[in-house]
Protein backbone atom coordinates (compact mmCIF):
# COMPACT_ATOMS: atom_id res chain seq x y z
CA UNK A 1 0.00 0.00 0.00
CA UNK A 2 1.45 3.38 -0.86
CA UNK A 3 0.09 6.05 1.54
CA UNK A 4 -0.31 9.53 -0.48
CA UNK A 5 0.14 12.89 0.99
CA UNK A 6 -2.97 14.82 -0.17
CA UNK A 7 -5.35 11.49 1.59
CA UNK A 8 -3.65 12.01 4.81
CA UNK A 9 -4.33 15.80 4.62
CA UNK A 10 -8.01 15.06 3.20
CA UNK A 11 -8.36 12.96 6.32
CA UNK A 12 -6.95 15.30 8.83
CA UNK A 13 -9.94 18.28 7.76
CA UNK A 14 -12.30 16.61 9.45
CA UNK A 15 -10.75 16.66 12.57
CA UNK A 16 -11.09 20.03 14.75
CA UNK A 17 -8.20 21.78 16.98
CA UNK A 18 -8.81 21.67 20.26
CA UNK A 19 -9.94 24.45 21.41
CA UNK A 20 -10.30 26.53 17.97
CA UNK A 21 -12.56 26.32 15.47
CA UNK A 22 -10.68 25.25 12.21
CA UNK A 23 -9.82 21.69 11.06
CA UNK A 24 -6.67 21.11 11.54
CA UNK A 25 -5.26 21.65 8.47
CA UNK A 26 -6.98 24.67 7.80
CA UNK A 27 -5.51 26.68 11.41
CA UNK A 28 -2.20 25.33 9.85
CA UNK A 29 -1.72 23.31 13.33
CA UNK A 30 -0.49 20.43 10.62
CA UNK A 31 3.49 21.63 10.08
CA UNK A 32 4.60 18.34 8.03
CA UNK A 33 3.13 15.17 6.78
CA UNK A 34 5.50 12.48 5.45
CA UNK A 35 4.45 9.22 3.79
CA UNK A 36 6.65 6.15 2.50
CA UNK A 37 4.58 2.68 1.16
CA UNK A 38 2.22 2.23 4.43
CA UNK A 39 4.16 4.39 7.15
CA UNK A 40 3.00 8.27 7.82
CA UNK A 41 4.40 10.89 9.91
CA UNK A 42 2.76 13.62 11.19
CA UNK A 43 4.11 16.86 12.87
CA UNK A 44 1.60 19.46 14.33
CA UNK A 45 1.86 21.61 16.77
CA UNK A 46 -0.94 22.74 19.47
CA UNK A 47 -1.78 25.76 21.99
CA UNK A 48 -3.03 23.51 24.76
CA UNK A 49 0.01 22.13 27.29
CA UNK A 50 -2.55 19.75 28.80
CA UNK A 51 -1.39 16.32 28.71
CA UNK A 52 -5.07 15.46 27.95
CA UNK A 53 -5.17 17.73 24.87
CA UNK A 54 -2.03 16.15 23.14
CA UNK A 55 -3.27 12.55 24.14
CA UNK A 56 -6.78 13.34 22.68
CA UNK A 57 -5.32 14.95 19.67
CA UNK A 58 -2.95 11.85 19.59
CA UNK A 59 -5.71 9.44 19.30
CA UNK A 60 -7.78 11.64 16.89
CA UNK A 61 -5.27 11.50 13.89
CA UNK A 62 -4.30 7.65 14.80
CA UNK A 63 -8.13 6.70 14.43
CA UNK A 64 -9.30 8.65 11.51
CA UNK A 65 -6.20 8.10 9.75
CA UNK A 66 -6.89 4.49 10.19
CA UNK A 67 -10.72 4.95 9.71
CA UNK A 68 -10.99 7.39 6.27
CA UNK A 69 -7.14 6.21 4.75
CA UNK A 70 -5.90 2.76 5.32
CA UNK A 71 -6.92 0.62 8.76
CA UNK A 72 -3.33 -1.25 8.34
CA UNK A 73 -1.11 2.66 8.40
CA UNK A 74 1.91 2.83 10.67
CA UNK A 75 1.36 6.00 11.97
CA UNK A 76 3.59 8.34 13.98
CA UNK A 77 2.66 11.44 15.50
CA UNK A 78 5.09 14.63 16.61
CA UNK A 79 3.35 16.65 18.68
CA UNK A 80 4.93 20.04 19.76
CA UNK A 81 3.26 22.63 21.86
CA UNK A 82 3.31 26.04 20.99
CA UNK A 83 1.66 27.31 24.05
CA UNK A 84 1.31 31.70 23.95
CA UNK A 85 3.70 33.32 26.73
CA UNK A 86 1.53 34.45 30.11
CA UNK A 87 2.73 37.53 31.47
CA UNK A 88 4.57 37.62 34.86
CA UNK A 89 1.67 38.41 37.40
CA UNK A 90 2.65 38.99 40.94
CA UNK A 91 1.07 36.60 43.75
CA UNK A 92 -1.52 38.44 45.32
CA UNK A 93 -2.08 35.52 48.21
CA UNK A 94 0.43 32.84 50.10
CA UNK A 95 1.23 29.58 50.03
CA UNK A 96 0.55 27.40 53.47
CA UNK A 97 4.12 26.46 54.54
CA UNK A 98 4.38 22.56 54.85
CA UNK A 99 0.64 21.97 52.70
CA UNK A 100 1.60 20.55 49.07
CA UNK A 101 -1.03 20.36 47.07
CA UNK A 102 -4.42 22.40 47.62
CA UNK A 103 -7.47 20.61 45.61
CA UNK A 104 -10.96 22.95 45.47
CA UNK A 105 -13.92 20.41 45.18
CA UNK A 106 -16.60 22.44 43.77
CA UNK A 107 -20.43 21.80 42.33
CA UNK A 108 -22.78 24.11 40.43
CA UNK A 109 -25.64 23.13 41.98
CA UNK A 110 -26.75 21.78 45.72
CA UNK A 111 -27.59 18.37 46.72
CA UNK A 112 -25.46 16.36 44.15
CA UNK A 113 -22.94 15.21 47.17
CA UNK A 114 -20.46 16.79 46.80
CA UNK A 115 -19.19 17.05 50.43
CA UNK A 116 -19.76 13.24 50.77
CA UNK A 117 -17.54 12.62 47.81
CA UNK A 118 -15.04 15.41 49.51
CA UNK A 119 -15.02 13.05 52.73
CA UNK A 120 -14.55 9.83 51.03
CA UNK A 121 -11.72 11.30 48.63
CA UNK A 122 -9.73 12.31 52.09
CA UNK A 123 -10.42 8.96 53.73
CA UNK A 124 -8.91 6.80 50.76
CA UNK A 125 -6.11 9.67 50.59
CA UNK A 126 -5.23 8.67 54.00
CA UNK A 127 -5.68 4.99 53.87
CA UNK A 128 -3.20 5.46 51.14
CA UNK A 129 -0.83 6.82 53.31
CA UNK A 130 -1.29 10.75 52.63
CA UNK A 131 -1.70 13.17 54.82
CA UNK A 132 -4.68 15.14 54.52
CA UNK A 133 -6.82 17.90 55.56
CA UNK A 134 -10.39 19.26 54.96
CA UNK A 135 -11.28 22.99 54.67
CA UNK A 136 -15.29 22.99 55.41
CA UNK A 137 -15.55 26.34 52.88
CA UNK A 138 -19.50 25.84 52.97
CA UNK A 139 -20.07 28.38 55.39
CA UNK A 140 -23.84 28.04 55.46
CA UNK A 141 -24.47 24.20 54.94
CA UNK A 142 -21.56 23.00 57.20
CA UNK A 143 -21.29 19.40 56.94
CA UNK A 144 -18.06 17.59 57.82
CA UNK A 145 -18.10 17.77 61.84
CA UNK A 146 -21.21 15.20 60.79
CA UNK A 147 -19.37 13.18 58.03
CA UNK A 148 -16.65 12.70 60.92
CA UNK A 149 -18.52 12.62 64.06
CA UNK A 150 -17.32 15.26 65.67
CA UNK A 151 -19.88 17.33 66.52
CA UNK A 152 -19.23 17.51 69.58
CA UNK A 153 -15.33 18.23 68.90
CA UNK A 154 -13.61 21.84 69.21
CA UNK A 155 -10.21 22.96 67.89
CA UNK A 156 -7.84 23.72 70.56
CA UNK A 157 -5.35 26.23 71.03
CA UNK A 158 -1.68 25.70 70.18
CA UNK A 159 1.17 27.83 69.90
CA UNK A 160 3.45 27.54 66.72
CA UNK A 161 6.40 29.60 66.26
CA UNK A 162 4.96 32.33 69.39
CA UNK A 163 2.05 32.35 67.86
CA UNK A 164 -1.46 31.02 68.98
CA UNK A 165 -3.21 28.42 66.20
CA UNK A 166 -6.12 26.78 66.44
CA UNK A 167 -5.54 22.91 65.90
CA UNK A 168 -7.93 21.08 63.69
CA UNK A 169 -10.25 18.72 64.53
CA UNK A 170 -8.70 14.96 63.78
CA UNK A 171 -10.72 11.37 63.02
CA UNK A 172 -10.52 8.69 60.99
CA UNK A 173 -6.81 10.21 59.68
CA UNK A 174 -8.20 13.71 58.61
CA UNK A 175 -7.41 17.02 59.92
CA UNK A 176 -10.79 19.25 59.81
CA UNK A 177 -11.98 22.46 60.15
CA UNK A 178 -15.01 23.82 59.60
CA UNK A 179 -17.77 26.55 61.05
CA UNK A 180 -19.72 23.83 62.16
CA UNK A 181 -17.44 23.70 65.25
CA UNK A 182 -18.15 27.31 66.13
CA UNK A 183 -21.80 27.39 66.08
CA UNK A 184 -24.66 25.43 67.38
CA UNK A 185 -26.45 22.97 65.74
CA UNK A 186 -29.92 24.75 65.21
CA UNK A 187 -27.68 28.03 64.65
CA UNK A 188 -28.53 29.78 60.87
CA UNK A 189 -24.77 31.53 60.01
CA UNK A 190 -26.45 34.69 58.57
CA UNK A 191 -23.09 36.40 57.43
CA UNK A 192 -22.83 39.29 54.17
CA UNK A 193 -19.44 38.12 52.08
CA UNK A 194 -17.13 40.12 53.84
CA UNK A 195 -17.76 37.81 57.38
CA UNK A 196 -17.57 34.87 55.99
CA UNK A 197 -14.85 35.46 53.85
CA UNK A 198 -12.85 36.90 57.18
CA UNK A 199 -14.10 33.42 58.81
CA UNK A 200 -12.82 31.63 55.76
CA UNK A 201 -9.36 33.43 56.41
CA UNK A 202 -8.62 32.60 59.46
CA UNK A 203 -9.60 28.63 59.19
CA UNK A 204 -6.83 29.18 56.60
CA UNK A 205 -4.33 30.99 57.97
CA UNK A 206 -4.57 30.77 61.75
CA UNK A 207 -4.42 27.19 62.04
CA UNK A 208 -1.71 25.08 62.41
CA UNK A 209 -2.26 22.25 59.65
CA UNK A 210 1.37 21.29 59.95
CA UNK A 211 2.65 18.85 57.07
CA UNK A 212 -0.08 17.76 54.44
CA UNK A 213 0.48 16.40 50.87
CA UNK A 214 -3.54 17.81 50.51
CA UNK A 215 -5.37 19.55 51.48
CA UNK A 216 -9.10 19.54 50.63
CA UNK A 217 -11.91 22.32 50.47
CA UNK A 218 -15.36 21.56 50.18
CA UNK A 219 -16.31 24.60 48.39
CA UNK A 220 -20.41 25.65 48.57
CA UNK A 221 -22.45 25.03 45.75
CA UNK A 222 -22.45 27.61 42.79
CA UNK A 223 -20.07 30.50 41.73
CA UNK A 224 -19.59 33.60 44.47
CA UNK A 225 -17.79 34.90 47.27
CA UNK A 226 -16.18 32.64 48.83
CA UNK A 227 -15.12 30.91 45.78
CA UNK A 228 -13.27 33.88 44.99
CA UNK A 229 -12.08 34.40 48.43
CA UNK A 230 -10.45 30.96 48.29
CA UNK A 231 -8.81 31.84 45.41
CA UNK A 232 -7.77 35.35 45.93
CA UNK A 233 -6.69 33.58 49.74
CA UNK A 234 -4.47 30.36 48.13
CA UNK A 235 -2.97 29.52 44.91
CA UNK A 236 -5.24 26.17 44.29
CA UNK A 237 -3.16 23.06 42.72
CA UNK A 238 -6.41 22.30 41.00
CA UNK A 239 -10.24 22.24 41.31
CA UNK A 240 -12.78 18.41 40.90
CA UNK A 241 -16.38 19.08 39.75
CA UNK A 242 -19.17 17.05 41.10
CA UNK A 243 -22.46 16.64 39.04
CA UNK A 244 -25.29 14.13 38.78
CA UNK A 245 -26.18 13.13 35.17
CA UNK A 246 -29.36 15.27 35.78
CA UNK A 247 -29.44 17.93 33.15
CA UNK A 248 -29.98 20.88 35.70
CA UNK A 249 -26.91 19.74 37.27
CA UNK A 250 -24.54 19.45 34.39
CA UNK A 251 -25.88 23.12 33.35
CA UNK A 252 -24.48 24.30 36.87
CA UNK A 253 -21.29 21.85 36.67
CA UNK A 254 -21.15 23.49 33.77
CA UNK A 255 -20.86 26.93 34.91
CA UNK A 256 -18.92 25.85 37.70
CA UNK A 257 -16.20 24.48 35.08
CA UNK A 258 -16.39 27.93 33.31
CA UNK A 259 -15.26 30.18 36.20
CA UNK A 260 -12.20 27.79 37.08
CA UNK A 261 -10.96 28.02 33.53
CA UNK A 262 -11.58 31.87 33.16
CA UNK A 263 -8.47 33.39 32.34
CA UNK A 264 -8.54 35.94 35.24
CA UNK A 265 -8.87 33.09 37.72
CA UNK A 266 -7.32 29.59 36.07
CA UNK A 267 -7.30 26.85 37.89
CA UNK A 268 -6.74 23.96 36.15
CA UNK A 269 -10.13 21.69 36.68
CA UNK A 270 -8.24 18.27 37.61
CA UNK A 271 -11.83 16.57 36.61
CA UNK A 272 -15.32 15.71 36.61
CA UNK A 273 -16.81 13.20 38.90
CA UNK A 274 -20.52 11.79 38.46
CA UNK A 275 -22.11 10.56 41.89
CA UNK A 276 -25.60 8.86 41.86
CA UNK A 277 -24.88 7.58 38.11
CA UNK A 278 -26.94 4.84 38.27
CA UNK A 279 -29.03 2.66 40.98
CA UNK A 280 -28.79 -1.38 41.34
CA UNK A 281 -31.45 -2.75 44.09
CA UNK A 282 -29.83 -5.50 46.18
CA UNK A 283 -32.57 -8.03 44.91
CA UNK A 284 -31.77 -7.40 41.55
CA UNK A 285 -27.36 -7.10 41.69
CA UNK A 286 -27.27 -7.45 37.63
CA UNK A 287 -29.57 -4.35 37.05
CA UNK A 288 -28.59 -0.78 36.40
CA UNK A 289 -31.90 1.92 36.62
CA UNK A 290 -30.17 5.06 35.84
CA UNK A 291 -32.63 7.34 37.23
CA UNK A 292 -31.35 10.83 36.89
CA UNK A 293 -29.99 10.13 33.13
CA UNK A 294 -27.04 8.25 31.98
CA UNK A 295 -23.29 9.19 31.24
CA UNK A 296 -24.08 13.01 31.60
CA UNK A 297 -21.41 13.53 33.27
CA UNK A 298 -18.80 11.56 30.66
CA UNK A 299 -20.43 13.41 27.99
CA UNK A 300 -19.99 17.07 29.67
CA UNK A 301 -16.35 15.81 30.30
CA UNK A 302 -15.74 15.23 26.87
CA UNK A 303 -17.44 18.18 25.61
CA UNK A 304 -15.05 20.67 27.86
CA UNK A 305 -12.25 18.40 27.19
CA UNK A 306 -11.36 17.46 30.69
CA UNK A 307 -11.38 14.03 32.43
CA UNK A 308 -14.33 11.51 33.75
CA UNK A 309 -12.65 11.06 36.97
CA UNK A 310 -14.96 8.17 37.93
CA UNK A 311 -18.75 7.50 38.33
CA UNK A 312 -20.19 6.59 41.58
CA UNK A 313 -23.45 4.68 42.20
CA UNK A 314 -26.63 5.64 44.51
CA UNK A 315 -26.81 3.51 47.03
CA UNK A 316 -28.32 3.58 50.64
CA UNK A 317 -25.05 2.84 52.54
CA UNK A 318 -23.12 5.95 51.17
CA UNK A 319 -25.68 7.95 52.55
CA UNK A 320 -26.32 5.79 56.01
CA UNK A 321 -22.51 6.11 56.17
CA UNK A 322 -22.15 9.69 55.89
CA UNK A 323 -25.06 10.26 58.61
CA UNK A 324 -23.15 8.15 61.43
CA UNK A 325 -19.54 9.78 60.85
CA UNK A 326 -17.87 6.71 58.99
CA UNK A 327 -17.68 7.64 55.19
CA UNK A 328 -17.95 4.61 53.02
CA UNK A 329 -14.72 4.28 51.67
CA UNK A 330 -13.80 2.91 55.11
CA UNK A 331 -15.73 -0.16 54.67
CA UNK A 332 -12.89 -2.62 53.90
CA UNK A 333 -13.29 -5.31 51.01
CA UNK A 334 -16.61 -3.53 49.53
CA UNK A 335 -17.14 -2.34 45.79
CA UNK A 336 -17.92 1.29 47.49
CA UNK A 337 -14.21 1.18 48.86
CA UNK A 338 -13.21 0.25 45.56
CA UNK A 339 -14.86 2.72 43.48
CA UNK A 340 -13.42 5.49 45.82
CA UNK A 341 -10.16 4.07 45.29
CA UNK A 342 -10.55 4.38 41.86
CA UNK A 343 -11.49 7.96 41.47
CA UNK A 344 -9.01 8.82 43.76
CA UNK A 345 -6.17 7.40 42.23
CA UNK A 346 -7.44 9.32 39.65
CA UNK A 347 -7.35 12.65 41.76
CA UNK A 348 -3.46 11.77 42.14
CA UNK A 349 -2.80 11.02 38.98
CA UNK A 350 -4.27 14.22 37.57
CA UNK A 351 -2.33 16.55 40.04
CA UNK A 352 0.56 14.80 39.20
CA UNK A 353 0.24 15.37 35.83
CA UNK A 354 -0.73 18.85 36.39
CA UNK A 355 2.27 19.47 39.03
CA UNK A 356 4.39 17.72 35.93
CA UNK A 357 3.02 20.01 33.48
CA UNK A 358 1.62 23.56 33.98
CA UNK A 359 3.88 26.32 36.51
CA UNK A 360 2.15 26.90 39.82
CA UNK A 361 -0.94 28.44 40.12
CA UNK A 362 -0.97 31.87 41.11
CA UNK A 363 -3.71 33.55 43.61
CA UNK A 364 -6.31 36.47 41.97
CA UNK A 365 -6.21 39.72 42.80
CA UNK A 366 -10.04 40.88 43.48
CA UNK A 367 -11.22 44.67 43.21
CA UNK A 368 -14.05 46.48 43.14
CA UNK A 369 -15.07 48.97 40.83
CA UNK A 370 -18.25 51.34 39.85
CA UNK A 371 -20.14 49.37 42.15
CA UNK A 372 -18.96 45.75 40.63
CA UNK A 373 -16.90 42.96 41.00
CA UNK A 374 -13.48 42.89 39.15
CA UNK A 375 -11.66 39.92 39.19
CA UNK A 376 -7.38 40.17 37.84
CA UNK A 377 -4.10 38.79 38.51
Amino acid sequence: MNLKKQDILKALETITVPGEGQNMVESGAITNVVTFADEVVVDITITNPALQARKKTEVEILKTIHDLVYAKAKIKVNITVNAPAKATNEIKGKSIPGIKNIVAIASGKGGVGKSTVTANIAVTLSKMGFNVGILDADIYGPSMPIMFDVETKRPLSVTVDGKSKMQPVENHGVKILSIGFFTKPDQAVVWRGPMASKAINQMIFDAAWGELDFLLIDLPPGTGDIHLSIMQSLPITGAVIVSTPQNVALADAKKGVAMFQQESINVPVLGIIENMAYFTPAELPDNKYYIFGKEGAKHLAEDLDVPLLGELPLVQSIREAGDVGRPAAMQTGTPLEAAFQSITKNVVQEVVDRNTELPPTEAIKITTMAGCSAVKK
